[in-house]
C-alpha cells in the first residue's frame, strides 16, 4: 500500500522546557521510530489548528524522541506555546537536504547562530560532537538580543568544555548580570582561531543577521562555496507544491533548506 505523504505520524509531548519568555523546547515521543539528517526539516501538526515546518533541534542519532525549539511568533506557534505535557501532535517528513557532513571532514567548522537560529544548529553540533575526531575544530559564535534571550543556557558551558570546541556568545544589549561581549554577533567574528584555507562557515538566524554575517565572512576571506546558509523562511507545504519558499530557481523545501552562498549569491532579494 502506497504511503500517504500527507499523513503525519502521531507523537506525544513528553516534556516542555522553557528556554526564554517566548521560546520553548518540545520533547516529542513518536509512536514509531523517526529518523532525520541534521539540517532537514519536519512538518509539525497541531490537530484542528494546522501545521508548520520546523527543523529539529535534537540529536539525529536518537530515534525514539525528537526535539523542536520553537519561538512564539504566529498562529501555529502561539497555539503550540499553550499546549501541555501529554498533548498529541503529528510529525511528517523529514524533508529537504541537510548539512553535508562528509564535506566538513578535516576542516575547521565555524558555526554562527542568532537567536532561535541556534535550534537547528544544536542538532548539527550533536552530529559533530559524535564524531569530533573527523573535524579539526568546531567554533560556535552565538548572538542573542539580551542575556534573557539566550537559549540552551545550561548546555552552552558544557559544550565549551568539549575537546576541539570553542564557544563565544554575545548580546546586543548588556545588563548588570552579563559579563560577556556586548554587540552584534558580527563583533565576535574577529581573531578567529582557524585556518581559512580549510574552513567552512554555517549560518542560521534571522535574515538580516544572516545577510550581515555573510558579508562579514566574505570580508574575512571565506569563499561563497564554503558558506552554508539555512533558508527556512516562508516554507509551508514541505513538498514543493505551494511555491511559498521559492528562492530564485530553487524551492527551499526540496533543494534546501541548506544552501551554499555560491548557489544563492546571484539571486535578488534572498534576504527578504
Amino acid at each position: 500500500m502506497k504511503k500517504n505523504i500527507y499523513q503525519p505520524l502521531e507523537a506525544q509531548v513528553e516534556e516542555i522546557i522553557q528556554e526564554t519568555a517566548n521560546i520553548k523546547t518540545f520533547v516529542l515521543r513518536p509512536k514509531a521510530a523517526f529518523s532525520f539528517a541534521t539540517g532537514q526539516f519536519v512538518e509539525l501538526t497541531l490537530p484542528g489548528v494546522g501545521e508548520a515546518p520546523f527543523t529539529p533541534s535534537s540529536d539525529p542519532q536518537v530515534k525514539d524522541k525528537i526535539d523542536f525549539t520553537i519561538m512564539k511568533a504566529g498562529t501555529i506557534t502561539g497555539k503550540l506555546n499553550s499546549i501541555g505535557k501529554g498533548a498529541t501532535v503529528g510529525i511528517r517528513g523529514p524533508y529537504g537536504k541537510g548539512y553535508p557532513l562528509e564535506k566538513f571532514k578535516g576542516k575547521d567548522i565555524l558555526i554562527i547562530g542568532g537567536g532561535v537560529g541556534l535550534a537547528p544548529l544544536r542538532s548539527l553540533l550533536f552530529s559533530l560532537f559524535a564524531k569530533i575526531e573527523d573535524y579539526n575544530k568546531v567554533l560556535l559564535r552565538y548572538g542573542a538580543r539580551t542575556s534573557q534571550d539566550i537559549i540552551y543556557k545550561d548546555a552552552l558551558p558544557q559544550w565549551a568544555q568539549k575537546e576541539k570546541v570553542d564557544i563565544v556568545t554575545s548580546v546586543d544589549v548588556g545588563d548588570e548580570a552579563w559579563q560577556g561581549n556586548v554587540g552584534l554577533v558580527t563583533t565576535i567574528l574577529k581573531d578567529l582561531p582557524l585556518d581559512m584555507n580549510k574552513a567552512v562557515a554555517i549560518v542560521c538566524g534571522p535574515p538580516v543577521m544572516m545577510k550581515f554575517v555573510t558579508l562579514k565572512l566574505l570580508d574575512l576571506g571565506f569563499k561563497p562555496p564554503d558558506i552554508y546558509l539555512s533558508m527556512e523562511n516562508n516554507m509551508s507545504c514541505g513538498l514543493g507544491k505551494c511555491g511559498h519558499c521559492r528562492v530564485g530557481k530553487y524551492y527551499a523545501c526540496k533543494d534546501g533548506p541548506v544552501f551554499t552562498y555560491e548557489e544563492l549569491k546571484d539571486i535578488r532579494d534572498i534576504w527578504d
